[in-house]
């Protein structure tokens, strides 16, 4: 029995130049075949990946790198990933702000 090694998303980002979350959008769009692993996809046959690269990679990798990230994508993207900290610190200073006054 050949165990057939699966690509992880960071695998296929680098294999086609584009970014992880690229990579996720097409997995959900359809476009490259991936395998879910607790309702993400995961996972991708390198075989299906190839061929994605080969009719299509050269095209969206493309259009991927002359759209520079402006800053207004990059502070949305800093809030979306960093959301819980913020709002970890924001209550962490809440409290503190409100065991000082009480005192």
């Amino acid at each position: 029995m050949i165990e057939e090694k699966m690509l992880t998303v960071r695998d296929v980002a680098s294999l086609l130049g584009v970014s992880e979350k690229d990579v996720l959008d097409l997995a959900e769009a359809g476009v490259i075949p991936g395998y879910k692993v607790g309702g993400v996809y995961l996972r991708f046959k390198k075989e299906q990946v190839d061929q994605y690269k080969k009719n299509h990679g050269h095209l969206h990798s493309k259009a991927v790198k002359e759209q520079p990230a402006g800053v207004k994508s990059r502070i949305h993207d800093f809030f979306y990933f960093n959301d819980f900290y913020i709002f970890s610190i924001t209550l962490i200073i809440i409290l503190g702000y409100l065991l000082i006054r009480g005192l």
